[in-house]
């Protein structure tokens, strides 16, 4: 197969293809796990804190499946994602309106969610209820913050993930080639949700809010992933959103996607086309991106 693309963040070469077809028939036995295990290991595949990148290497068996490039093992059991999934979070929300001004929601208190912690819970209680995209699997390196007024009530709530693979406004925005891509894009976050309940309105806690994330998120990330954050970005739908907010906490529009997707490009849209902002953290931040 005539292969040589970026797929799941890795450029995929004929030869890695090969291997990955000779591995599945040399050992038919083996659960998909231990597939992407081996890959792993053969390719030295890791984040930048040592670990082996098995969920993303999972990905990619998945999409070359559905491409019809390889067969995969049958699942041994059902996809425990899958059923978290789907599985509605019941949880208990106050969703008295709450309509004041900010001075009397502070002090704000802004804490990253534990995953598997009651606030957990709540972090995709919220999103996915509440949400108008809902909330998927968090595959990879993300991290969720939970917002709380002086009362004890949360009034927002906000997740950081993978920044987009390919975004043209964004790279040239930063002066990246494609090899300086594939080598800090995991020095950018995307802000992949953010909401503030219907029921809250609360003006200017939006800007407010994203302002007091970022100034903790380089910080945060060091802490859980051992390497830092140099610059965040975020997709609008200009049909839903003005992106006001961003604006108002120092966020830049940098252009429009051309509706492909964030995992790069493709022959035709296959979402719509959305406004991206970012907003570098910290000084001197392009030199380490372009280094």
């Amino acid at each position: 197969m005539d292969v040589d693309e970026v797929i799941q963040g890795r450029r995929l070469t004929p030869a890695e293809l090969g291997e990955i077809g000779n591995l599945l028939a040399a050992h038919p036995d083996w659960h998909r796990t231990r597939i992407s295990r081996e890959l792993c290991q053969r390719w030295d595949w890791r984040t930048e804190t040592g670990r082996p990148k098995d969920m993303a290497c999972r990905s990619l068996l998945l999409k070359l499946e559905a491409r019809g490039w390889i067969r995969l093992p049958s699942r041994q059991r059902p996809s425990v994602n899958d059923r978290r999934n789907r599985q509605p979070v019941l949880i208990e929300l106050d969703r008295g309106v709450l309509e004041a001004d900010l001075a009397s929601l502070q002090p704000l208190r802004i804490d990253p969610v534990a995953p598997g912690s009651r606030e957990d819970a709540l972090f995709r209680a919220l999103l996915q209820r509440h949400h108008y995209l809902g909330l998927r699997n968090r595959v990879g390196e993300n991290l969720g913050y939970l917002v709380w007024s002086r009362t004890g009530r949360p009034v927002a709530a906000m997740l950081f993930g993978s920044a987009a693979w390919h975004c043209q406004p964004r790279d040239a925005f930063i002066g990246w080639n494609e090899e300086q891509r594939h080598r800090h894009r995991l020095r950018l976050t995307n802000n992949t949700r953010f909401l503030i309940p219907a029921w809250v309105r609360v003006p200017h806690l939006a800007s407010h809010v994203l302002a007091r994330v970022l100034g903790r998120l380089d910080r945060d990330w060091r802490q859980r992933y051992g390497h830092g954050i140099e610059l965040v970005e975020t997709f609008v739908e200009p049909e839903r959103f003005a992106g006001t907010s961003y604006r108002a906490a120092g966020w830049l529009p940098v252009g429009r996607t051309t509706g492909r997707g964030r995992n790069g490009p493709s022959d035709t849209a296959s979402t719509t086309a959305k406004d991206v902002f970012v907003r570098p953290l910290g000084r001197h931040w392009r030199q380490r991106l372009c280094a």
